[in-house]
């Protein structure tokens, strides 16, 4: 009886957690790629980088940033040179810096 008790607690601590894990996960962040300044990603740049605030370039489209759930495509920027560029939930190939 003591172990179903224990075994029940157990599972019911991890569907929680899962719980908790998921609702994370589903939260209210998501990375957006190309939509970062200069030196200003949360982290993973791509070649060349090491983590956050690495990124050389602004909009660089390798380099991600946590934005509010659902906005990733939906954000557009005008650089330097006129461009008009968007987010994207994938990496982007554009404006990655020449090593």
């Amino acid at each position: 009886m003591k172990k179903a008790m224990v075994l029940g607690a157990a599972l019911s601590a991890a569907v929680s957690m899962a719980a908790v894990e998921q609702a994370s996960a589903d939260g209210a962040k998501e990375k957006c790629f190309g939509v970062s300044l200069a030196g200003q990603n949360d982290c993973a740049a791509g070649p060349g980088t090491t983590c956050a605030g690495t990124s050389t370039v602004d909009y660089q489209g390798n380099a991600w940033k946590l934005v509010p759930a659902g906005t990733c495509e939906d954000m557009s920027f005008t650089t330097a040179d006129g461009r008009e560029v968007m987010g994207s939930l994938d990496a982007l190939e554009r404006d990655i810096p020449q090593g």
